[in-house]
């Protein structure tokens, strides 16, 4: 249930993300860098795939549905940089513009960005090295 008050993005709703979540990640799967780390370290596809709507339903449509953490997964993998967070966000972006709504492809395109560089400030900073000149890609 999202909170009182609250108005989605428009042209974002829970169908939509179930399709971009789903396409993008058969992509990610598929993709020669990401698909390696991805399909080593998520062991239940479609378990993952429910979390991964709930997350984005959770951050898009302000719901409840998701209570995990998804940092700390990302930063157990060493070799996770700034050219796989590119693909992914290449990759992402590409697909929500296939699976979005025209307006709605903008906002969770925002969203992932934001994600990303977040994502990034805390790798950087949970290796020691200066995350204050992490920029967005």
């Amino acid at each position: 249930m999202a909170q009182p008050g609250f108005t989605p993005p428009q042209g974002v709703d829970r169908a939509g993300l179930t399709r971009l979540v789903h396409a993008f990640y058969a992509k990610v799967r598929r993709d020669d860098v990401l698909g390696p780390i991805f399909n080593r370290e998520v062991a239940d596809w479609p378990h993952h795939l429910d979390k991964l709507v709930n997350f984005w339903s959770s951050t898009m449509l302000r719901t409840d549905e998701y209570d995990g953490r998804p940092l700390p997964p990302h930063l157990k993998l060493p070799e996770i940089s700034d050219v796989h967070f590119a693909r992914w966000l290449d990759l992402f972006r590409e697909t929500a513009r296939a699976e979005m709504p025209e307006l709605g492809a903008p906002a969770v395109t925002a969203m992932a960005e934001r994600i990303a560089t977040s994502f990034r400030m805390a790798i950087a900073f949970h290796r020691g090295e200066d995350s204050t000149r992490i920029k967005p890609l």
